[in-house]
């Protein structure tokens, strides 16, 4: 009888890995949509709203769903809190929130990269330099949210076998 139960543990562990990193295939392309979204209102704000970038970042936290939304968070608050408190720069904040909570996201480093570089020119340029660059990233994300989407239909469904698979391994060699 346990070893019916262990066997059925570790199918189910096996199961809910396949499962876990489906799930983050599936998630990456959505949150990738969800930050192009965020830098089109970012955009807008600048652009038109002539905004203060803390309080257009405010903003755009509460269009975006989570895991996006507490990012733009932190780093208005940072920018409301710290830069008159500690003289930190725009680019400071932007990359160690960024660097401290993008383990919370299913993005990875490309997606990231393109964060960091449009994070060293707001607040640090003109109006219409940091659109251009707000438009530069918009267009790298685009390209790796096509590529998210090519991964998620290639390994989503093989992410799920291989984990039931896999756990089927272990209990044929273990038994």
């Amino acid at each position: 009888m346990l070893k019916f139960i262990g066997i059925a543990l570790v199918l189910f562990a096996g199961t809910m890995i396949g499962f876990v990193q489906a799930a983050r295939y599936a998630a990456r392309p959505k949150q990738i949509r969800h930050v192009l979204h965020a830098l089109q209102r970012l955009e807008t704000e600048i652009s038109y709203g002539q905004t203060p970038l803390a309080q257009a970042l405010d903003r755009i936290a509460g269009a975006v769903p989570p895991p996006i939304s507490p990012l733009f968070k932190a780093i208005a608050r940072a920018l409301s809190n710290e830069t008159a408190r500690t003289g930190e720069t725009v680019r400071e904040i932007w990359e160690r929130e960024i660097a401290g909570r993008w383990a919370d996201t299913a993005m990875r480093a490309p997606e990231q990269e393109a964060l960091l570089r449009l994070g060293s020119t707001l607040g640090a340029s003109g109006r219409e330099d940091q659109l251009k660059h707000i438009r530069l990233a918009m267009l790298q994300l685009q390209a790796e949210e096509a590529t998210a989407r090519d991964e998620q239909q290639r390994y989503e469904k093989l992410s799920r076998s291989l984990g039931a698979l896999g756990a089927a391994l272990i209990v044929i060699l273990i038994v």
